[in-house]
């Protein structure tokens, strides 16, 4: 590997400027000069960009302003020891010891771990103090060669903190505390956090393990772990990947630079935070978690199960807000807004309104904004297959598997095979994707890969095999399921049956693949639905009335029929989840199934069953597919949706109470049944 730092790119005692752009600038021209790089203005505006973004002094006098840039050829550390400092922002002062950090845009993960090597080192008094009291430039290179390993060939470079090992033994006594550290650069600042927040555990006599996420990459914590602390960090400027794993954990989060700054405080406020059951947690289920455990670790249905409902988050907000602007659109329009509402946007205007075919209850008017709100929802709706391939494909490869996934889901749709199809193609991606992503390829052709050479094979391997082998299969399978679901609900024996079984899978895992199968079918059916076919809205109907019993059941028996068989914080959450099971959230539930699952899944699986039973049986239609009774207006007969969902709340409820008094607990396996089982 070529040293990072060189003599040559050692500035000492001197003044470069009298502000830190004249700096940066002055430490670009110096990399440039050296050969290191191609433009110092292009290397200089990149630096500045992401010093735009939050300032890069810190406490002790010390800057590190860097960036990713095209323009530089090779990883390079330029150093400035200036006299007199010149302010980056730091709350102490000025800085005095400035560190130019530049990397390739395309930089290998090696590379990467040289320079947050370096950050890390810049946490520790003697590395400074060693700089100040440096005699020259070769003093000042083997010092910094020596932290970041360059001097010692036989001691392999590694991102990887210690910290992020578990603790040896964490004491019960002990406060146990999870933190996650990420920058938007992934070089820096994430790993002076993560370091800062150690020290600052340790002192605190806190059990900390940190997760560093950087640009080289990041070892996820075990799911042990997680699944032991009492309180979650997240010191970060961008969002921390795979969120669900931390869910419902208390959560105190801040920028990354805080981590580096006020360790002591956050710490402080994660403990106050673990003894607060009124504090703020992360948002979501450890049921959908991606990245529950470290992919090496995870058995291939888990991988399987992590993958398909990360497609199914991204996709979620396509759909409800598509499904609300189409149910908008007949609230608006009339039923017969999808007629001819591609046609009133486009002839007409607020200035011309439509004078022909007036449908709507509101006239020209309502006619008019119907159709506008149709037709975006509609636009919304035909992403969702694409969003979905796109999303499978990016949680296995990455970045690079989006851009083969989107088209392998768009080619899904042109063949008519559906979500299923959908999935296929985003796996299909996602597994060529991950593989092209490995292979060793010459540096000269490594930035492109990403960029041009993984989306091109990967578009043409996943979506030639949908067109030239797989598509048509699925279509006909697509097409024999769509037509006898919808000849079941045709009947009034075989919709009631379908109610049935939409409703046992919305109650199995709550949340999780069995729930989210019976969701996507019923969203991917909406977008072929009609005032002359209405069985998907009946099927819209049945699963989001099916998906709000389990946590209205549970906040029923926990507030109300059976307060005394419930912990206080059951009761506590019983309370929150009125409004979560009123919005159609069934994770609302999760707690009270993690916590006695053998009682509340079956009871909820009862419940649901009759609520979906009842739904077909009184023909409720749903023209939104998300907001529960909030979306009233999208539901006819509301009446009727209300009262199969008042019934199936009654039975989970009155049947978890039952169980929760006569039928024997087994506590020892209960207590070591992870959350995430739950939805498993």
């Amino acid at each position: 590997m070529t040293d990072t730092i060189t003599p040559a790119l050692v500035s000492l005692d001197v003044g470069l400027g009298d502000d830190k752009a004249a700096v940066i600038r002055a430490l670009a021209e110096r990399v440039v000069a050296q050969g290191r790089a191609t433009d110092a203005d292009a290397l200089f505006q990149d630096a500045w960009a992401r010093e735009q973004k939050d300032e890069t002094g810190l406490p002790g006098g010390i800057a590190i302003p860097h960036a990713k840039s095209s323009a530089v050829a090779v990883p390079s550390l330029a150093f400035a020891r200036l006299r007199p400092g010149v302010d980056f922002g730091a709350t102490d002062g000025p800085a005095d010891l400035v560190f130019l950090i530049a990397a390739p845009a395309d930089a290998a993960e090696a590379h990467l771990a040289v320079l947050s090597k370096l950050a890390r080192s810049l946490m520790q008094e003697d590395f400074t103090g060693g700089l100040r009291s440096a005699r020259d430039a070769d003093e000042v290179v083997a010092i910094v060669q020596t932290a970041i390993g360059e001097r010692d060939a036989a001691a392999p470079a590694t991102a990887e903190p210690a910290a992020a090992a578990a603790p040896a033994a964490a004491s019960a006594e002990r406060t146990r505390i999870v933190a996650v550290t990420a920058c938007a650069t992934g070089i820096a600042h994430t790993f002076m956090a993560a370091d800062a927040l150690t020290a600052a555990g340790e002192k605190a006599g806190v059990d900390l393990v940190v997760e560093p996420q950087g640009s080289s990459g990041y070892q996820a914590l075990a799911p042990d772990v997680v699944a032991a602390a009492d309180a979650v960090i997240f010191a970060v400027d961008v969002d921390v990947r795979e969120p669900q794993r931390f869910a419902g954990k208390p959560v105190v989060r801040s920028g990354v630079k805080r981590g580096i700054e006020q360790p002591d405080q956050l710490i402080s406020e994660a403990i106050a935070a673990s003894r607060n059951p009124n504090a703020a947690r992360v948002a979501g289920t450890a049921a959908g978690g991606a990245g529950a455990a470290p992919a090496a670790t995870q058995s291939i249905g888990a991988r399987l199960q992590r993958w398909l409902l990360t497609g199914v988050s991204y996709m979620i907000p396509f759909v409800a807000g598509g499904g609300l602007l189409i149910a908008l659109g007949f609230f608006l329009g009339g039923y017969n807004v999808t007629d001819n509402a591609a046609n009133v946007v486009v002839d007409n205007s607020l200035w011309a309104l439509p004078t022909d075919e007036i449908t709507s209850p509101f006239g020209p008017l309502g006619q008019y904004l119907g159709s506008v709100a149709f037709i975006i929802g509609a636009t919304s709706m035909g992403f969702i297959v694409a969003v979905l391939a796109g999303y499978i494909a990016f949680a296995i490869a990455d970045r690079p598997g989006i851009a083969p996934g989107f088209v392998a889901g768009a080619v899904a749709v042109l063949m008519n095979a559906g979500f299923i199809g959908g999935i296929i193609g985003g796996l299909l991606a996602g597994f060529i994707a991950w593989w092209l992503g490995r292979l060793p390829a010459p540096r000269w052709l490594r930035g492109l890969m990403p960029v041009v050479i993984i989306p091109l094979l990967g578009s043409i391997f996943a979506s030639g095999l949908l067109i030239l082998f797989l598509g048509r299969p699925i279509a006909t399978l697509m097409a024999w399921l769509t037509d006898w679901l919808t000849a079941l609900s045709a009947s009034d024996t075989g919709a009631i049956a379908l109610g049935v079984i939409l409703g046992l899978m919305m109650c199995f895992d709550l949340g999780g693949p069995v729930n989210k199968v019976a969701y996507l079918f019923a969203t991917a059916g909406l977008a072929e639905a009609s005032a002359e076919n209405t069985a998907p809205y009946l099927i819209m109907a049945a699963v989001m009335a099916s998906g709000m019993v389990p946590p209205l059941a549970m906040a029923l028996a926990s507030t109300v029929l059976g307060r005394p068989l419930f912990t206080p914080v059951e009761r506590e959450n019983g309370a929150a989840a009125w409004l979560l099971g009123a919005s159609f959230i069934s994770e609302g539930a999760i707690p009270f199934a993690a916590a006695d699952p053998l009682r509340v899944i079956p009871a909820s699986m009862l419940g649901g069953a009759v609520t979906g039973a009842l739904c077909m049986w009184l023909g409720v239609q749903s023209l939104a597919p998300h907001g529960g009774i909030f979306v009233f207006f999208a539901i006819d007969p509301f009446w009727a949706f209300a009262v199969a969902i008042a019934a199936g709340t009654v039975v989970t409820a009155l049947a978890v109470v039952a169980l929760k008094k006569w039928a024997r607990k087994a506590p020892a396996v209960e207590a070591d049944l992870p959350v995430a089982a739950v939805a498993a």
